[in-house]
């Protein structure tokens, strides 16, 4: 944490002063020192916590200790180079003289049957009158 226990105290005073003045002129004195006990105690807790978020900070931007683990950190460095494949990628793009035979009746399209029904239209009236009733 950054500072000392001063910083929150007189932190929790100014939070004090404050209410107080701002308080007092629409109460009474009693309910005015409440309150502003009350934001002593809020302005107090609330240094305390912005002290220790920058000390958080401030560990995790200040720069590590030097660790001797031989010149290089674990992790620090990242090879994401790939092997060289152009000779297989173009071995599999090439058709082998044995596998353009088979398939030489070439392209058909997808011809799906056809979901028309042949009934008589007097039969659907009666179905459809037939489902209305019920």
């Amino acid at each position: 944490m950054i500072g000392n226990i001063l910083i929150n105290l007189v932190s929790g005073l100014v939070g004090f002063i404050f209410t107080f003045f701002v308080t007092y002129s629409n109460n009474v004195l009693g309910t005015s020192l409440l309150r502003s006990l009350i934001a002593f105690i809020i302005w107090f807790l609330l240094a305390f916590l912005v002290r220790w978020v920058l000390g958080f900070i401030m560990i995790q931007t200040s720069p590590p200790d030097e660790v001797d683990t031989g010149g290089e950190e674990l992790g620090a460095k990242l090879d994401i180079s790939t092997p060289n494949e152009d000779e297989e990628l173009i071995n599999l793009l090439k058709p082998k003289p044995g596998q353009g035979n088979e398939n030489s009746e070439g392209f058909k399209p997808l011809t799906p049957p056809k979901l028309v029904s042949m009934k008589d239209p007097e039969e659907l009236a009666k179905a459809v009158r037939h489902l209305k009733e019920e």
